[in-house]
């Protein structure tokens, strides 16, 4: 149930005249069972035997209280309460004047009159088992605003008939909410705009809209004499909100209660513009609608963002000139002529949590020169015109602008308490500098917030994500329009187009960039495509957080796996910085890997760069689950036909490989087949296979019809293949690998060097390797995705002697002796923690395998992975 549902109901059950059954009633506003509440009713589930009493266990004391008796009633039950050993986590004592409660566990008192219940419902959410401690943690002002806008919405789209997006209703509703606001927070007169709709428009709703017509005009009116008398209250507004005309809509009797209740119900002063605008804008999408709350991004995660950008830096520069008043005033020149452009903006909160940070920091100067001189003038220097924005959305657009005035209004409230003498009017609005609706990919990025070299211009955001396989014909397009003649550029992440228009935008203008970004553009094949056309344009890294999940503040809500990469002009002297959880690194240079080194990136190849054997996938079956059988599926068959055992291999994919178990499969050649052909069950299977098949759009699986008895692929171990599962756990250090022999078929869920020699596997599972897994390879979320073409093809190996692989294979068959002697599965012996005797074992082979590369130990695996790089690079020239 919405928040705003529970307080309707709440409504109804306090305006009956008959009072009877409002304990059940408020029961079930909570999903207390109704069973429950039945036998509660009839007095089996009543623990007193009181009258005008009632006590469900654990959940309620409930007293009716006499005319003029509350408080002293309510002491009673307390007194009552207080013997007991397992107490009610509520008490309720009314007399439907008054109610006086108490939460048993938190000590929280309740003292309201009985009509304000409705407004503290959150009181007893206990009983749908949120405690109100998280409950506030999601800033339920701004959930019941959006909610009961949702209603409002859905309500007026159905009396204007509205199907599709409509300009005119969004429009209305952005307005509605600047005046809601505006009476909350003394902009208006208070509550003047809800008590004009309640005294003066008919209760049907009939003359509403011209009502609005008028009130509409008059906000965009600054000169006051022609204005009727009864809105001559309201003031002159600007900002552009009021000059497009009214678009005529239909209320109702509904939809002006709904107005009613927004001015009546909700404390618009308590709206948070960063929160608000993005759940806001969730009305008016349908599919997020379900999760009103959940889709504002946290301030932390925000400050993730713009601190190593500019406010570290404008923050320790007002330390440095804490008591130099010269160097304050120059510091708040500064400020007044940076500007801050979000080309993804959404419904703003990037844009406004920029605004209140740089609004306080020129609080904190203001006060400080007040301090110093004594005296200080305060003069606007911080102005909504420094704010850029660009939004595809047309609704989320106009929302960011309001929102950009809702945190002004906020921030000059916030100087009025801070600083002496410092008054700044929010009225009329002032004029952003230039939100724009528009495709980020098809705009010139300079024409919406144009600077000059000498100009400090910071750019920021969180773009659209969307895989290559996520994106519609238009997405296509917008990317083809940039990356159309760029070789792979077809798989890059629709994201990739922010990333090579900043740095164009860097080019033209000197700014500096940071992004949100999924972490798939600084791992895999989408790394070289998109950064060599990045750094075309001369720029650097300048800071990068690693790999982290991206939550927002709504509960339970798992986030998305994303990395922050900031960027900007070549400049040596700049420091650059690595973010790794809670740590920051100075680093020499930052690789699009987010790792520290040259920038050598790294591309698929077909082929091995060094000496190694052809890394391959299992077999692939392609038979409809003909030719494969579970563990009792293969033991039926060989009881009723023991002859068919011999046709039969153990069949292992990556799943089984790491996690234990196994399956078989009908492991078959030519004459195999014509040996068994006759066999029931054999020519039940095989038809399985065949029909698929056939049945098979792909020209090529039609034709393997013709050999319905065989897997496509017929790849078999002669002594022992090295395997190596294609996906695996991050909380692994080590991918689990291993060898499998002659009687076991290999999937195409896993890679596979067949026959190969076993020191090879010590390569592969070694540090050395992992290290290059880490930085080069693709990931799936933040999972290991291993890939021959990345991983395997491209690992430098250095000519290695007979000795260096005899002590190699050794180390590898001391690490499978432990294995077997610890006797888990794979995923349980690799899952950090990792066993320490078998972590002893890895060791002596990473000592092993790291004397081939360096005659003394490495520092750290920052400097394994400069040396390969660097090999890769050698290696690269040399092999084609």
């Amino acid at each position: 149930m919405a928040i705003i549902d529970l307080e309707d109901k709440i409504v109804e059950i306090v305006s009956k005249t008959d009072h009877s059954d409002f304990l059940y009633e408020l029961l079930d506003v909570y999903d207390i069972p109704r069973a429950t509440i039945t036998r509660l009713k009839t007095g089996n589930q009543n623990l007193t035997k009181r009258v005008g009493e009632v006590h469900l266990k654990n959940k309620v004391w409930f007293k009716k209280a006499k005319n003029g008796k509350l408080f002293a009633d309510f002491v009673e039950v307390e007194i009552q309460v207080a013997e007991l050993s397992a107490k009610p986590r509520y008490l309720l004592v009314t007399d439907f004047n008054g109610i006086l409660a108490k939460d048993t566990k938190t000590q929280e008192a309740l003292d309201i009159k009985f009509e304000e219940l409705p407004q503290h419902f959150d009181f007893f959410l206990a009983w749908k088992g949120i405690e109100k401690v998280e409950f506030e943690k999601e800033n339920p002002a701004d959930i019941k605003a959006a909610e009961r806008f949702a209603r409002l919405y859905d309500v007026l789209r159905k009396e204007n008939k509205i199907t599709d997006n409509n300009k005119g209703l969004d429009l209305f509703l952005i307005r509605l909410l600047f005046c809601l606001f505006a009476e909350d927070t003394d902009i208006f007169n208070r509550k003047s705009f809800t008590n004009l709709i309640k005294t003066l428009t008919e209760d049907d709703g009939s003359d509403l809209n011209k009502h609005f017509t008028d009130l509409f005009v008059v906000l965009d009116k600054s000169e006051r004499e022609e204005v009727p008398t009864y809105l001559k209250e309201f003031p002159y507004v600007n900002g552009q909100l009021f000059t497009e005309p009214h678009k005529e809509l239909n209320f109702s009797r509904k939809s002006r209660r709904l107005i009613i209740e927004c001015g009546e119900l909700l404390n618009w002063a308590k709206i948070n513009p960063d929160i608000f605008g993005s759940m806001i804008q969730a009305v008016a999408t349908e599919e997020s609608r379900s999760q009103l709350g959940m889709h504002y991004t946290s301030v932390s995660n925000i400050m993730k963002v713009i601190n190593p950008l500019f406010l570290d830096e404008l923050k320790q520069t007002y330390i440095d000139a804490y008591d130099d008043n010269k160097k304050l005033e120059a510091l708040l020149t500064r400020l007044s002529k940076i500007k801050f452009f979000d080309p993804a903006c959404g419904s703003g909160n990037f844009l406004i949590i920029t605004y209140k940070e740089i609004r306080r920091l020129e609080i904190e100067i203001i006060r400080r020169l007040q301090e110093l001189l004594g005296s200080y003038l305060y003069l606007p220097f911080i102005t909504l015109s420094q704010f850029y924005g660009i939004e595809v959305d047309d609704f989320a657009h106009d929302v960011a602008k309001l929102s950009l005035w809702i945190a002004e209004h906020q921030m000059n409230e916030e100087l009025k308490n801070e600083v002496h003498n410092a008054v700044r009017p929010t009225l009329p609005l002032r004029t952003t500098g230039d939100i724009r609706c528009s495709n980020a990919i098809r705009v010139e990025w300079t024409d919406v917030c144009p600077g000059q070299e000498s100009e400090e211009i910071y750019v920021f955001g969180n773009p659209p994500y969307l895989g290559s396989k996520k994106q519609s014909k238009e997405h296509k397009s917008d990317m083809i329009s940039i990356f159309g003649k760029v070789t792979n550029g077809k798989m890059l992440d629709y994201i990739s187009a922010w990333f090579f228009l900043g740095a164009k935008y860097i080019s033209a203008t000197n700014a500096k960039v940071a992004f949100v970004s999924t972490n798939s553009i600084t791992q895999g094949e989408q790394v070289s495509t998109l950064w060599n056309e990045v750094f075309k344009f001369n720029v650097q890294i300048n800071f990068a957080y690693e790999s982290f999940k991206w939550a927002n503040n709504a509960k339970n809500n798992a986030g998305v796996t994303v990395v922050i990469v900031g960027f900007g002009p070549l400049d040596t002297k700049v420091n650059k910085y690595l973010f790794v959880d809670d740590r920051k690194k100075l680093v020499s240079n930052i690789t699009p890997y987010l790792t520290d080194g040259e920038n050598i990136l790294v591309s698929s190849r077909t082929r091995p760069i060094s000496d190694l054997p052809k890394l391959c996938f299992g077999n692939m079956p392609n038979d409809g689950g003909g030719l494969l059988f579970t563990i009792e599926e293969y033991v039926d068959a060989v009881n009723k036909y023991p002859e068919l055992a011999p046709y039969f291999k153990k069949f292992i994919g990556s799943e089984e490989f790491i996690n234990g178990g196994l399956r078989y499969c009908l492991w078959l050649n030519k004459k195999k087949y014509e040996d068994i052909k006759s066999n029931p069950l054999i020519q039940k299977r095989v038809s399985i296979s065949k029909k698929h098949r056939e049945d098979s759009r792909d020209v090529g699986t039609k034709k393997l019809a013709l050999t319905p008895w065989k897997f496509r692929d017929t790849h078999e171990t002669n002594n022992y293949s090295i395997v190596v599962p294609a996906v695996s756990s991050e909380n692994r250090f080590y991918i689990p690998m291993g060898l499998a022999g002659a009687d076991t078929i290999l999937s195409n869920r896993v890679y596979v060097i067949y026959d190969a020699d076993i020191y090879l596997l010590g390569i592969l599972m070694s540090r050395m390797h992992m290290t290059w897994v880490k930085a080069v390879g693709g990931r799936l979320e933040t999972r290991y995705n291993y890939s021959a073409g990345l991983c395997y093809n491209t690992f430098p190996l250095p000519e290695l002697s007979i000795r260096r692989k005899k002590e190699i294979m050794e180390a590898v068959l001391d690490i499978i002796d432990v294995r077997e002697e610890i006797g888990e599965t794979l995923a349980q012996l690799y899952n950090s923690p990792i066993n320490q005797v078998l972590q002893e074992a890895h060791t002596r082979l990473d000592i092993i395998v790291d004397r081939i590369y360096k005659n003394r130990d490495f520092e750290s695996d920052e400097e394994r992975l400069e040396l390969l790089l660097s090999m890769y690079k050698k290696a690269n020239g040399a092999v084609k």
